[in-house]
């Protein structure tokens, strides 16, 4: 039995060593899955605040584009004016005053023989004294140098639509060259990438490209409106010779009327406007240096207007642009996630995600960093979960293997005892039943002459018939115990007297071996018992005591009662060896016998004692042995006093 333990042991400790791996390495992959999904989550985010970017360049691209023309100088003419005879009222640009508006800054003007205006020229020109030292003067000044000294010689030549086809492949080509290098570098960097995955699955460097297309929208067309010459021609006039008024068909300007000459051809009174969408135009030179992109970004667009050329467009505000796509990032990042522009801060080494953001004229690098406690926290409760699931598993599993082991073991040993009951009931059988036997066939036979000699006989038949009476009877009660079906008798009487009765019919028994009964009864007042069950108690007490305590020198056997309030106390004391206190609860076992049956000295099966215990809890009592002076043990059992 012991053997198929073990192979059943084995067997499930390997399973749960196997299961406990594969958990773990389930728990590993979950990991590996939350770190991609948090990846994932971080792309998300990365494509949100594209779109939203995207979304704000559009608007912004697409107000730019709704700007008149007339805008771009310092005074224009209002063109919603429909009398021709009326003064034709002359304002003040809106752009004027300030270089930023959104994401432009500077808007200029540039004609065929390259002279440049802008919307604050006339702060430039009229500036007086005080003006000249202001931040206005100085940022308006530097922003039309700036103009003069690199976007004029790139478009210096471009007429009609070559300005377009040339500016888009200038653009086109730069971006090509910026593309091929990210190419080049991410290349480099592959091989970096796949090492620290295997050591750092939750960092990317590679990120992904997020492409902003507002500029490359295929299906923008060019705007063309009609407009009053009258009012082309105010505009002009107060942009080149100072304020002008309209009266009547005559223009003045400067104080100085003007009208057509006889034999003029007329003058178509409507012009059409031509007004290509933007494209984006970069050039080195000015801050290029500090830019985030190859160089200075400006979105240029072509005016055609009859046989006159001209551009118009502005720098794009790079810092205000950054400014946007922060303030995307802090509205669109989630919890634990936190966001860099390398261009502008210092790189950090920990960048969980790489997104990079494409807006058509160059690439912003956008560095996404996750809060490690967050998904460590979700992947140690994860393993913390694991663990606690595995220890109580294993914890249920031990503990259901030593119960096991212990019912085999304990099954083992009942097995082992009724084998040694089975043999000591045997052998109490045969021993009396062979004296009595014998003792029959010398009385058949007539052998004994002697009267004394036949009173013996007869009272050692008695005896050995008394010893097999008590061995059956205890085999009976523990019969019935065991199944429930013992039945009490309790009545109202002397248990002095019951005792007494016992010891009487013990004393023969017990002077066979040399062995005195003495009796010390107190007495104590009426109450309820079984007189069967005493009797047994008393019966297996007195021969426990003869038959361990046979080398006594001391051979008395004392039988004692005593009360209190609560219970009745029966002693049986003896003068043999006493019991050793690792035994004092095992002699109580059914079956329990000490040392091994084939070399026991002792007769008996092991069921005396265990019947007294079962008595005793009948009566609501308890057993318990104290150790007799000098030598000896007292076996004590109280019973409930019942009234």
């Amino acid at each position: 039995m012991y053997r198929r333990l073990i192979i059943l042991t084995v067997i499930i400790a390997v399973a749960l060593c196997g299961l406990t791996l594969l958990g773990y390495h389930a728990t590993e992959k979950w990991a590996e899955g939350l770190k991609l999904a948090r990846m994932a989550e971080l792309a998300e985010v990365a494509e949100q605040i594209s779109r939203d970017v995207k979304r704000k360049l559009d608007d912004f691209v697409r107000e730019e584009e709704n700007r008149r023309y007339t805008e771009y100088q310092y005074y224009y003419a209002d063109d919603n004016i429909t009398t021709g005879q009326q003064e034709i009222p002359v304002f003040t640009s809106p752009l004027s005053g300030q270089l930023e508006h959104g994401l432009a800054y500077g808007h200029f003007q540039i004609e065929l023989d390259g002279s440049v205006l802008t919307p604050n020229d006339y702060i430039i020109l009229n500036a007086d004294a005080q003006i000249a030292k202001s931040e206005l003067y100085a940022k308006a000044a530097s922003n039309s140098i700036n103009i003069r000294s690199n976007v004029v010689p790139m478009l210096s030549g471009l007429t009609g639509n070559s300005f377009k086809i040339n500016a888009n492949r200038k653009t086109a080509n730069l971006r090509r060259a910026r593309l091929k290098e990210v190419e080049e570098v991410a290349s480099v960097k592959g091989e970096s990438q796949k090492k620290q995955r295997r050591s750092q699955a939750f960092q990317s460097q590679a990120g992904a490209n997020y492409p902003i297309e507002s500029l490359d929208n295929v299906d923008r067309k060019a705007q063309v409106i009609k407009q009053r010459r009258i009012v082309l021609q105010t505009n002009e006039a107060a942009n080149t010779g100072g304020p002008v008024q309209i009266q009547g068909s005559s223009l003045q300007r400067n104080g100085q009327q003007q009208t057509q000459m006889p034999g003029q051809p007329q003058i178509d009174d409507t012009v059409q406007v031509r007004i290509e969408p933007f494209v984006p135009l970069i050039v080195p030179g000015g801050g290029s240096k500090q830019s985030i992109f190859d160089g200075q970004v400006f979105l240029v667009r072509h005016v055609h207007i009859e046989n006159r050329h001209f551009w118009q467009g502005f720098q794009l505000n790079e810092k205000k642009l950054i400014e946007e796509v922060k303030e995307s990032a802090n509205r669109l990042v989630r919890e634990g996630m936190s966001f860099e522009l390398p261009q502008t801060e210092k790189e950090s080494e920990d960048v969980a995600y790489r997104a990079t953001l494409d807006f058509g004229f160059g690439n912003l690098i956008l560095d996404f960093k996750d809060n490690p406690v967050l998904i460590g926290r979700q992947i140690s409760g994860l393993r913390n979960w694991y663990f606690g699931i595995v220890v109580i598993v294993f914890l249920a599993v031990t503990l259901g293997l030593v119960s096991l082991w212990r019912y085999a073991r304990a099954q083992i040993k009942l097995a082992q005892k009724k084998d040694d009951f089975i043999s000591a009931v045997s052998h109490e059988l045969r021993t009396p039943l062979t004296s009595i036997r014998m003792y029959s066939e010398i009385l058949e036979k007539n052998w004994v002459k002697s009267k004394k000699k036949l009173a013996e006989y007869y009272s050692s038949m008695r005896q050995e018939s008394e010893r097999l009476s008590r061995l059956i009877e205890n085999v009976l009660d523990f019969s019935r115990i065991q199944r429930g079906r013992k039945k009490y008798t309790f009545s109202l009487g002397d248990i002095n007297e019951c005792i007494a009765d016992v010891v009487e019919m013990m004393t023969p028994y017990a002077a066979q071996s040399a062995f005195s009964i003495k009796m010390d009864l107190e007495h104590p007042a009426q109450t309820a018992f079984d007189g069967d069950a005493v009797t047994q108690i008393v019966v297996n007490l007195l021969d426990n005591a003869i038959k361990y305590a046979r080398d006594a020198e001391d051979k008395t056997i004392t039988v004692r009662t005593r009360s209190d309030e609560q219970f009745i106390l029966i002693e049986v004391e003896d003068h043999g060896p006493g019991v050793p206190h690792r035994q004092r609860k095992k002699i109580f076992e059914e079956f329990y016998r000490s040392g091994a049956e084939a070399t026991r000295e002792t007769t008996g099966t092991g069921l005396g004692l265990a019947l007294v215990k079962k008595f005793a809890q009948a009566h609501n009592g308890f057993v318990e042995i104290i150790t007799a002076k000098p030598t000896g043990a007292i076996f004590r059992v109280a019973l409930a006093a019942q009234m």
